[in-house]
């Protein structure tokens, strides 16, 4: 009888393995998504309001991994260092905030456009039946929006975003309170994103981690963890086979 229920055991766990499905998370802004022109166009406009510098968009490509009010603190912290340094004032900065949300809600898809090879790899993934979710530290409403206005909403079983949890990138419960959610394997999971915010929780999380080049980050590709360095999504499928087949 012992025999038996041990053979069950295994005979359950070999299934698991075999149905198990494979977990793509992925980041969004500078990954799926070049945002950065919108961003930029919000970013500027809060500036102006307020009475500070703007910013080009190569700018802004390395100003917004960590989210709004990071991107707005950075700039005008930053940029007017000198200054404004004896403004320390946290209420104008929520106002800018606050203002730079609701202006990019309204605009949020005004010039943004999907990273090369972006539709055909999710489309490749439905197809082999893998899992993808979306892990961003942009505000969940408004990822769930571009996601929707820009045409793939629809790929993803999940999007969380910075205010989903109590707690987003880099910390890796971001990553792994997904892959709970999606009743998912952290052994058969894969991140793939642009900067050091995602290659940092991806790290901690032990989840390879694929790099798209020239990210929103000031660092360069050989000073941020990856397991695989990619240009854009054209071919991705090559790399993945081999994790699935693993």
């Amino acid at each position: 009888m012992c025999n038996v229920t041990l053979i069950h055991k295994i005979f359950l766990k070999n299934t698991l393995k075999m149905t198990q499905k494979y977990t793509i998370l992925f980041d969004l802004d500078g990954t799926l998504v070049d945002t950065a022109p919108d961003l930029m166009n919000a970013h500027n406009h809060v500036m102006k309001k307020f009475g500070y510098k703007t910013k080009s968009t190569d700018d802004i490509r390395q100003l917004v991994g960590k989210g709004a009010k990071s991107l707005i603190g950075r700039s005008v912290w930053g940029q007017a260092k000198k200054e404004f340094s004896q403004i320390k004032d946290k209420k104008i900065t929520d106002k800018m905030v606050k203002e730079f949300i609701n202006f990019y809600a309204q605009n949020i898809v005004k010039e943004s456009t999907l990273n090369n090879g972006v539709k055909d790899f999710l489309v490749w993934c439905k197809k082999e039946n893998i899992s993808m979710a979306v892990c961003t530290n942009k505000q969940e409403h408004l990822a769930i929006d571009l996601l929707k206005k820009i045409g793939i909403y629809d790929y993803f079983e999940y999007v969380a975003g910075s205010n989903t949890f109590n707690f987003c990138k880099p910390d890796p419960r971001h990553l792994t309170s997904i892959i709970e959610i999606l009743n998912g394997d952290i052994k058969k999971t894969l991140m793939i994103g642009d900067s050091e915010t995602d290659a940092k929780a991806s790290k901690d999380a032990a989840i390879p981690m694929i790099l798209v080049e020239n990210g929103y980050t000031e660092k360069k590709s050989n000073e941020i963890y990856h397991s695989h360095l990619i240009k854009d999504f054209i071919g991705l499928e090559k790399i993945i086979i081999n994790y699935i087949n693993d």
